[in-house]
């Protein structure tokens, strides 16, 4: 009877049938570990800002410009190296402009494919030919491949590269091939794309951000508090789809979810029209867009953003009701009103609420009248049955996780819930205890378990929850999320929600340690990399904790947080010589690019100096590629031992 070692050869001879097709495969994969790591680029907190979003994949963060200024020196001047900069992350928009490039006859285009070739050709160093090969377009393969290696300082091949590019230039091919040579710098500028947590909310274009990172290459993704609420509504907790539809009219981007995603909003507005009435505390807060509606549609937002709040504010009541164990009792806050005085007590003092909107409220405070059922249910199932919101949660199922191991790295969007002298926080869940690396396991668990079932209001659709919002949540980290506070409280002590002791810790060496050696880490070149919350640079405040140890990478790409930040957002570079820290201005839009013919939303930092350069070996994917050469090691043994049985048989 055969082993399963003995099985599994078998099925890896199907691959490699012979000897030598083995042995070529083992050298190749041996001269692989010995590249040089390519370079990883780390992004938090997008927040559905996807011009901003874009603009650093298609810089490389900055990147771009560096490779153009090593590579081309004193041979190009600074704005020419700023031109190229920007026709690299904007083909098809600079060849498009009339005054970007204002004159282009063939010796133009001839000039400007060599030096993207020449360009190409550099950022491709570090990879296999078969690597880069799959970075290029179809159509243009095997004409990218001819050029960028043919030697031109043979005559001969001089002659051959220049009958090409003029053949290219004959039929036309000028701009459609000088964007897929940019669209493939572009590619091989960045090998590895970690995106840590927060794509969701706040912003109109998280779709957008998501299509994008469909079509990625190399991506992993982190779940960040507001993805996990994403994915709580897809899992069927109508309390998570109830809060980020609120945030959404908040925002002022509710119509374009409702277009994006194909989703049925008829009832809910019909539902508002007939309860509510305008009132300026639900006025969107942010009215960037507002001169795309009519007065009307903004005044029915803003009574659909009262509809939403009231709905949120009663199915977290039933939530809480449902499981005692979440210890949120402090938080039933209807049960705390006065209605009659219009007062609420919290702490045992009473306070005026203002903007009320209690009009649905029922005896029993945390009830939602038939009409709101039919009108809860018919979002959710829309929600669910969306098809391009399934596209999006199977992608975040698939590439993402509470938390990565990379590269002896770790990275998790929020924290470990700490207590207040520095050792983990427990959750207490059926009389286990759920700490450091096994609470964000048991998260995990719940939101894959929630997100495969679908089903309304499950155990774990509610677990799901809990991380969104609860006080022993890695994803919030928080006493308590005061939404309602904030609406209905002018006394901003009120508002106040203190962070987890983890906040404090992490600035120092030895918590940092600690949280690196829970996930079986000790290499002093680890790090943690964090997002959630936002770097206050116009305070003085720095994104590197724990004395160079942890990383936090939220900056303020979100609008609704730079006047706050300062700053547009911060993103981490991590080449093969360590961590490059990036600073980000602003983006403003692509015809301002244009017109100014210069990037400079991005300002490099190193952080790690003097270090030996990594090598793949040294990574995790050196790790899956030592594996593979492990089998087919066995497999040639296993294969000579066969054969050596053979003669001895016959």
């Amino acid at each position: 009877m055969l082993s399963t070692r003995e099985k599994y050869y078998q099925m890896l001879e199907k691959e490699f049938s012979t000897k030598e097709a083995i042995m070529t495969e083992l050298i190749n994969l041996e001269a692989i570990m010995h590249l040089p790591k390519g370079t990883e680029l780390y992004i938090s907190d997008i927040h559905g800002e996807f011009a901003a979003f874009d603009h650093i994949l298609r810089t490389g963060a900055g990147n771009i410009k560096e490779k153009i200024s090593l590579l081309f020196g004193d041979r190009l001047t600074e704005h020419e190296k700023d031109k190229l900069t920007i026709l690299v992350a904007y083909p098809q928009q600079a060849l498009t402009d009339k005054t970007f490039f204002a004159y282009r006859d063939c010796s133009w285009y001839r000039k400007k494919i060599r030096q993207l070739l020449e360009l190409l050709a550099f950022c491709s160093t570090k990879y296999t030919r078969s690597k880069v090969r799959k970075a290029l377009p179809k159509q243009y393969a095997y004409i990218i491949e001819e050029l960028m290696y043919t030697d031109t300082n043979y005559t001969d091949k001089a002659a051959y590269f220049d009958q090409i590019l003029a053949h290219l230039l004959d039929l036309e091919q000028g701009k459609p091939f000088i964007i897929a040579l940019c669209q493939s710098i572009q590619r091989l500028v960045l090998d590895h794309l970690h995106v840590v947590g927060d794509i969701y909310d706040r912003g109109p274009e998280a779709d957008k951000i998501m299509d994008k990172l469909c079509q990625h290459p190399s991506l992993d993704i982190q779940w960040g508090n507001h993805d996990i609420l994403w994915m709580g509504a897809y899992a069927g907790s109508r309390a998570c789809l109830m809060t980020l539809l609120r945030i959404a009219a908040r925002y002022n981007y509710l119509y374009e979810i409702e277009q994006a995603y194909a989703l049925n909003l008829r009832p809910l507005f019909m539902y508002a029209e007939e309860h509510y009435q305008k009132n300026p505390i639900f006025t969107p807060k942010e009215k960037n867009s507002s001169e795309n509606y009519s007065i009307e549609s903004l005044d029915s937002l803003e009574k659909v953003h009262q509809a939403l709040s009231i709905l949120q504010f009663k199915l977290e009541g039933q939530l809480i009701k449902r499981h005692p164990e979440f210890q949120m009792n402090d938080r039933l806050l209807f049960e705390k009103i006065d209605f009659d005085k219009a007062t609420i007590q919290l702490a045992g003092k009473d306070y005026p609420l203002q903007g009320s909107c209690f009009q649905t409220l029922q005896k029993d405070v945390h009830a939602l009248t038939e009409q709101e059922e039919y009108v809860v249910d018919t979002l959710l199932a829309s929600f669910q049955q969306s098809a391009k919101m399934q596209e999006h949660m199977q992608l975040l199922l698939d590439k993402g996780s509470m938390y990565l191991v990379y590269n002896q790295h770790l990275l998790f969007h929020g924290c470990l819930p700490l207590k207040s002298d520095g050792s983990f926080l427990p959750l207490t869940v059926a009389d286990k205890d759920y700490s450091g690396k096994e609470l964000l396991n048991f998260f995990e668990e719940q939101i894959r378990s929630g997100c495969q079932h679908q089903t309304k209001d499950s155990s774990a659709a509610d677990w799901i929850w809990y991380c969104w919002t609860g006080k022993i949540s890695p994803q919030f980290g928080k006493s308590a999320m005061t939404t309602f506070e904030r609406y209905f409280i002018a006394d901003k002590k009120t508002h106040k929600e203190i962070k987890n002791p983890y906040y404090h810790y992490r600035d120092t060496h030895e918590t940092c340690q600690m949280i690196l050696e829970e996930f079986a880490l000790y290499s002093p070149h680890s790090r943690i990399i964090n997002g959630h919350t936002p770097v206050k640079v116009k305070g003085g405040e720095s994104p590197i904790k724990g004395e160079g140890m942890l990383f936090v990478i939220d900056g303020g790409l979100s609008k609704a947080y730079q006047k706050t930040t300062g700053i547009a957002g911060y993103s981490l570079l991590n080449n093969s010589f360590g961590f490059q820290l990036v600073t980000h201005d602003p983006f403003e839009s692509v015809e301002n690019l244009l017109a100014k013919q210069a990037d400079e939303t991005s300002l490099k930092r190193v952080i790690d100096k003097d270090l030996q350069r990594v090598l793949i070996k040294d990574t995790t994917v050196g790790d899956s590629l030592e594996e593979q050469i492990e089998n087919l090691t066995g497999l040639l043994h296993y294969q000579d031992r066969n054969e050596h049985a053979g003669i001895i048989s016959n």
